[in-house]
Order: structure tokens, then C-alpha cells, then sequence
């Protein structure tokens, strides 16, 4: 490990450096501290990297960590919304990590480089996984991993992604399940189970959820 970084990544972040092509120019988008891009180009995985946020203050937080490890000619700030101010030969791997699913969705299909299928796209929702991936399904993208962590006492998915244009029709279970494989990996059983609990206090005002509930527990 490079003697500049004088932190560590926690599960979740560390999930999301795993899916990173060795060698892959990155851009993280919404990047806060910036500790990401720092790790990846550092530890040798990524040549460099945009730290790209939409507000002034966590680039702040991002120049600090930059400072901090030496990395000012390795990985750049940039103020950008979403994936507006990134250029198509900046990046190769691009990050979308710590927000609802419903927003990384709308920055992903919002991009102009977003179906050049050499590009990977690395998804980590925190909220509403089954809207990203239910748009990733009608927009042409491929599901290539997923996988889970726990990170803080709680279960974050993350999911590699590229575009293929192929458009199938998918069970609505698919939304939920994707990649992963409840039976046998316990992150993963735990997360579908969070569903389910989600579900069910849905279900409160709408008797579908409870039906669909009662459907994913045949799958843990």
C-alpha cells in the first residue's frame, strides 16, 4: 500500500474499489471525501481519477484528503452535476456510489457516454435498489455483478454495470433478487430479508407488496 494513504476503506467503499478494472481511469460521482479515488490510484489499481461532486463543500472535504495523501496529481476535483462535466475519454470505470437508486438512475441514463459499451458503470444505492435496477432493465444495461456488504450495522448492495441494448422482459422479483443468491451467501440473504421487512410494512396500504413479500421469502 502506498504510504500516502493514511486511511482505510470501509466494506461498503472497499466493495465498490473490488468491482474497479485494474488499470480503469475512474470518476466518482458524488464523491464527498474522495477517499475512493484516492485509494484506487494510491494503491495502484486506477492510473487517475475525477473526484466529481455537485457542491462546493464536499470537494472541500475531497481536497483535503487529496492533500493529505500526496495524490494532487493523480486524482483531480471537479464540480459537476452528476455526469455533466465529465468528458467520455476521462473515464473508463465510473463510481456512483452513497445515494437513493432513483437518483443514480436518473445520473446514468442522464449521461452522453453512458452506452459505450466499453464503459462500467459501479452502483452502490442506498436506498430503493429495486428502482435502479428496474431502470437498468429498460434502458439496455446488463447486470455483469452484484454483490453485498456490511458496512456501520447495515447491508449495502453494489452492482456492476455496462450497456448492451438488449431489453428483456423481467419478472418483477428480478428487481429485488438481480445477481444475488440469498441461499447461499448470508450478506446476501440478509439484504433480500430487508426487503421482505420493507415490503411487509408496505404491504400496509397496499395488499400487492404482502404478495410479493411472501414471493421472495421462496428465494432466502
Amino acid at each position: 500500500m502506498n504510504k500516502g494513504l493514511n486511511f482505510t476503506l470501509d466494506s461498503r467503499l472497499r466493495l465498490c474499489a473490488d468491482f474497479v478494472r485494474e488499470g480503469a481511469k475512474i470518476a466518482d460521482i458524488g464523491t464527498d471525501h474522495a477517499y475512493l479515488p484516492v485509494w484506487l490510484c494510491l494503491s495502484g489499481k486506477a492510473p487517475s481519477a475525477i473526484a466529481a461532486d455537485i457542491n462546493p463543500e464536499p470537494l472541500k472535504r475531497g481536497g483535503e484528503t487529496v492533500a493529505a495523501a500526496n495524490a494532487e496529481g493523480l486524482v483531480e476535483l471537479r464540480l459537476s452535476d452528476g455526469l455533466s462535466e465529465i468528458g467520455a475519454e476521462e473515464a473508463d470505470d465510473i463510481i456512483i456510489a452513497g445515494m437513493g437508486g432513483e437518483l443514480i438512475a436518473k445520473i446514468l441514463l442522464e449521461c452522453s457516454f453512458a452506452k459505450d459499451k466499453s464503459k462500467r458503470f459501479i452502483l452502490q444505492p442506498m436506498t430503493k435498489s429495486e428502482l435502479l435496477i428496474k431502470a437498468l432493465c429498460e434502458n439496455g444495461y446488463e447486470i455483469e455483478r452484484q454483490d453485498c456488504c456490511i458496512a456501520s450495522n447495515k447491508c449495502y448492495t453494489v452492482l456492476l454495470v455496462k450497456y448492451t441494448g438488449e431489453i428483456g422482459a423481467k419478472d418483477e422479483i428480478f428487481f429485488y433478487l438481480a445477481k444475488l443468491s440469498p441461499k447461499t451467501e448470508q450478506t446476501h440473504r440478509l439484504f433480500v430479508q430487508n426487503h421482505i421487512k420493507r415490503l411487509l410494512k408496505q404491504a400496509n396500504g397496499d395488499a400487492r407488496f404482502a404478495e410479493l413479500a411472501d414471493r421472495l421469502k421462496e428465494y432466502v
